[in-house]
């Protein structure tokens, strides 16, 4: 299998990404990760993750998974059938990544959440930092490129860049939980979402009871 790419930028939603990191990583799949500077301004305001985007550790994002989140403490273990993935992270300003080239193979990527800047950079081909540019390198290569935008109301503007973001190739996915699988607690919305994210990127999971099982 080939690693997949995740995005975190400055729409509120983290929960989504920390969730979906912690599943991709427990399925074995390796992460290639780039968070820019407004992503970390709303990991630290709806979540207290301090994230140091020049000397970045990883433990600030596993301490987190690991129970301190209010909204994952009471989370049940996922059952780890493999050896964990690992998350390698890239800063959003380095286009040396691996990432910025199709020639580095992955299987996908999702950017969760989706600011409307981000949105905007994404459909015009901006490429002025390395997730607007992985997210152009997945489009062209036509590879899966997943956008959770979660915001409302939306403009004319957001409108036609979600149009435009579905007419060139990427899966838009909004931050819209259902509610027909005996949800219990916050965690359930946010896996209903991580679950559709990971369908899209053929990732197999459980998180969610499916409609008719």
């Amino acid at each position: 299998m080939n690693p997949l790419v995740v995005a975190i930028t400055g729409a509120s939603g983290a929960l989504y990404a920390v969730r979906l990191l912690d599943v991709l990583t427990a399925a074995g799949r390796d992460v290639h990760l780039t968070i820019s500077s407004s992503g970390q301004t709303v990991l630290q305001h709806e979540l207290g993750i301090q994230v140091d985007l020049n000397h970045f550790e990883l433990s600030a994002l596993q301490d987190v998974r690991g129970g301190t989140c209010r909204f994952l403490s009471d989370a049940e273990p996922i059952d780890i059938e493999r050896h964990p993935g690992r998350i390698h992270y890239h800063h959003f300003s380095d286009f040396m990544s691996p990432i910025a080239s199709g020639s580095f193979l992955t299987d996908g990527m999702a950017i969760c959440p989706c600011s409307g800047s981000t949105l905007s950079a994404v459909v015009t081909g901006a490429s002025n930092n390395l997730i607007q540019r992985a997210a152009d390198v997945h489009l062209k290569e036509r590879r899966p490129l997943v956008i959770v935008p979660r915001e409302t109301p939306l403009s004319a503007v957001q409108l036609d860049n979600l149009k435009r973001a579905g007419e060139i190739g990427a899966v838009v996915l909004p931050a819209t939980p259902g509610w027909y699988h005996e949800v219990e607690s916050p965690l359930d919305l946010v896996d209903f979402v991580v679950a559709r994210i990971l369908d899209q990127l053929h990732v197999e999971n459980r998180l969610v009871k499916r409609w008719g099982s």
